[in-house]
């Protein structure tokens, strides 16, 4: 087998791809992607661009060199070099990758494809970073994105915090959120616009959980509430806490 074929085959295996997956993101037939990998056709040099840019692999390294027998294979070393460069490095999931997430937020690969950054007040830890949208949790605005840590379960929730909220039914949501001292198969989600009513979760459909530590947002993002307006918000929000603090009790 030429070099390139089992390079190609290499690759689509260390992603976990069938043929079928690596041909479809490849925007070729199946049927083809097998002809390459069985050295029946040579691959076109679009195709290799796309793998070159897919797996940040040279267009040179896929035509010569045996990527399956170096020391250490190419996914193994980009993620070496990536913690190497950045010790605190926060992933950052933008709302465009939402849906994505949701279905590789347990994949090492996809999480290790993420864009990072650092934040000099962050220490080291295990730290993420999600972009919200919409305006329930005002006055944080949409658009401004959520540094958090991640939190195991139910134990380590602190009433009253805000958190965000990995669900593969609600997706991912930024909420505070409310323990149930008598029931910890559930918690309540509260949005600080009052105009959002509360609901609760059950903790098994809980993909994750993050306790934000800092928001980031753009000087333009942020919202102008005036003082009535605000203080207005507060006093519904406390009316809420203390229904919901009742119904606990009942």
């Amino acid at each position: 087998m030429s070099v390139v074929c089992q390079n190609l085959k290499y690759l689509r295996k260390q992603k976990g791809w069938t043929q079928q997956e690596f041909a479809d993101k490849l925007g070729i037939k199946r049927s083809l992607l097998g002809a390459y990998e069985e050295e029946r056709a040579e691959p076109r040099t679009e195709v290799l661009e796309q793998v070159s840019d897919m797996f940040r692999v040279s267009i040179d390294d896929l035509l010569r060199r045996d990527l399956a027998t170096q020391k250490e294979s190419y996914l193994e070393k980009r993620r070496q070099q990536k913690l190497g460069s950045a010790r605190q490095s926060i992933q950052f999931v933008p709302v465009k990758a939402a849906a994505g997430y949701l279905a590789g937020y347990n994949d090492e690969e996809f999480i290790e494809e993420l864009n990072t950054f650092t934040l000099p007040m962050i220490g080291a830890g295990d730290y993420r970073a999600f972009e919200i949208a919409g305006d329930s949790m005002l006055p944080v605005a949409s658009g401004s994105v959520i540094v958090c840590h991640k939190v195991d379960g139910w134990e380590d929730i602190k009433s009253n915090e805000t958190y965000v909220v990995v669900t593969a039914r609600g997706g991912i949501v930024f909420k505070r959120v409310e323990k149930n001292s008598r029931a910890k198969s559930k918690i309540t989600l509260i949005s600080d616009n009052p105009q959002f009513e509360p609901y609760s979760v059950e903790m098994e459909d809980i993909l994750e959980l993050w306790q934000s530590d800092a928001v980031i947002s753009k000087s333009s993002q942020q919202s102008r509430m005036s003082v009535n307006h605000l203080a207005d918000m507060v006093t519904r929000l406390q009316d809420q806490v203390s229904l919901l603090k009742k119904k606990i009790k009942d």
